[in-house]
This record gives structure tokens, sequence and C-alpha cells, in this order.
């Protein structure tokens, strides 16, 4: 039995895309469907109030969502009560996830694959994941696919969107100019993608990079350590957030700002939200793309195949 159990696993291994670690197996979700079955692709954005940026991310992803997935019906929801709160007061509706699964096996859809335009796999993805378990025995699959930062690989091609992006002369003693990625952050473990990116864009040659987020870590103050240790004179701001709203405005377009200004730094912003980027945008087409193909290995299938090998 250990050996099937060997097997089984190397199996598994062998079928599983390396960029997501190891916990998918291939299972195409189209292919499965029966007649009469309907198919449904769920976006999933946090959201923003402010019109010019979700133009340029949200609506943007959405519009390419549904050319890249034709054969799929499109609906799109937010997860921040507060923005659902205020668009409604102006006549925009949007539902949050819960309604539009419901919205969807209403009208007799019996597939969906779910994907976010999160940044990590933090608590809004948890919420999320919640939210489709309470729906999963209305259909007969839902899928959720995985957030930008999900594997090592997601992580690489980030960092090297963000270099050929922002490529800035490598940092030359005290005349240093340096970019500031400015991400959301979270009170989770899941904080320390912020700093493994960090880590990566050093590790990729992009020295003048660094990572701070506004509500987690690397904090202000570590980033502003790396900027004095580096001795940095320019400085630019940049949002490491889906969209340039209201924290990019306001946190970091005003207080980070000027912070920085009050430590002698020559401080500009660059409000471009990562959902502006065509190469950002393509990461999460291939998410949906991967997650119509493979299917989430549960845990407990992996503890059983172990378990199978000491009978």
């Amino acid at each position: 039995m250990r050996f099937i159990s060997f097997f089984f696993l190397l199996a598994i291994s062998l079928v599983c895309h390396s960029h997501e670690g190891g916990n998918f197996v291939q299972s195409d979700l189209l292919a499965s469907m029966k007649p009469g079955d309907k198919a449904a692709l769920l976006m999933v954005h946090f959201g923003t109030t402010y019109d010019d940026t979700r133009a340029l991310t949200i609506d943007a992803i959405n519009e390419k969502a549904q050319a890249a997935f034709p054969e799929l019906k499109f609906q799109e929801a937010y997860t921040s009560r507060i923005i659902i709160r205020r668009l409604k007061k102006r006549g925009i509706e949007k539902l949050t996830p819960l309604d539009a699964l419901l919205k969807l096996r209403s009208e007799g859809y019996t597939h969906v694959i779910v994907q976010s335009t999160n940044i990590i796999d933090g608590v809004e993805m948890e919420s999320l994941r919640r939210d489709v378990e309470s729906v999963l025995p209305f259909f007969k699959e839902i899928r959720v696919g995985t957030p930008l930062l999900y594997s090592v690989e997601d992580a690489e091609k980030v960092v090297k969107t963000l270099g050929n992006r922002f490529s800035v002369p490598a940092p030359k003693k005290k005349t240093a100019e340096s970019i500031v990625l400015v991400g959301h952050g979270t009170y989770t473990p899941s904080t320390a993608i912020y700093s493994q990116m960090d880590y990566m864009l050093k590790a990729d040659g992009l020295t003048n990079f660094h990572v701070g987020t506004i509500e987690g870590y690397p904090t202000f103050d570590t980033m502003l350590a790396q900027l004095k240790a580096t001795k940095a004179k320019k400085v630019t701001l940049v949002p490491f957030m889906f969209v340039a709203g209201d924290h990019a405005k306001n946190d970091i377009a005003e207080d980070w700002k000027e912070a920085l200004e009050k430590e002698g730094f020559t401080v500009s912003t660059h409000l471009e939200g990562l959902g502006q980027v065509t190469e950002i945008q393509d990461i999460f087409i291939e998410h949906i793309r991967f997650g119509l193909k493979h299917r989430m290995l549960n845990i407990m299938e992996k503890k059983a195949a172990y378990a199978a090998g000491n009978d």
C-alpha cells in the first residue's frame, strides 16, 4: 500500500501545474458539464467609488475577461459594503459575492468560476471563500481562482513587470532614486507576502525598489529605514493596489508624501493602479484559464493518500 500511496502522490504532482505549488489537479470544468448545465464567470472586486480608476482597472479587467471567455456568462460583484452603499446613493448598483452567486443560481447556472482581483490571499479571500462555501449545495461545482500573488512564479512575473515599467538607473551612492511600492497590508500572517516582494525585487537587482504597507508590514518606518540606508534623495510613490482609489489619493499622495518630504526627500507620485497594467491583467486572466482546467486538491485527499500507506 505504501507503493500505491507513493505513486498516487507522484501522479498528483505530475498533473499539477507547477506555478500553483502542487495544490491542484487537472480537471476540466467545462468538459465535465452535462446537457442542460450552464457555466458562469464571477469577477469579484473590492471596489472603488472613484469613476476614473474604476474605468481603467475594474472595468478594463471585466472587459478583458468577457472577451477571453465568451462561452461563460459574466457576472460582477464587489466585496466592500461601504463602497456598495456609497455607489447605491449615486444610482450605481453592485452586488455582493453572495448575492451574485444566488442570482446566478436563480438563473439556472450550475458551474461557476470565481475570480477576484485581490492582490494577496488575505482576509478578503477568506471572506470570499466562506461565501462560496455557504452556497455550494446549490451548484454542481464552484471554483475559486487565486489572487495576484499566490505562487512564487506569480511574484516573479510581477517583479519583472514592475522592473520594466519603472526602470530607473541603478542606485549610485547619494544620487539614488527610489521606487516605493505602497500596499494596503493586513493584520493576518498573509502580510508577509509584501516582505517577500521586497526581497524578490532586490534579489532581481532592483535594489532601489522598496515595499511598504498602510495597515501591515513592512510599515512606513521600516520602509523609511531602507531609504535612509541607501541614501536615497528622490522617491516615487506607487500604489501596490489593484485600483488607485481612496488609499492612493489620500494615504499615499498626501500622508506618505508629506511624511517623506519632512524627512528631506524629493517626492513624486505615480498614481496608477496595478489593474491598469496589461501584464497584471494578463496574470488574472491566466488564473481564470488555469482554474477552468484545474481543481484545487483538498487537503483531506492528500491525507487520505498518506493514510493509505499506513495500512
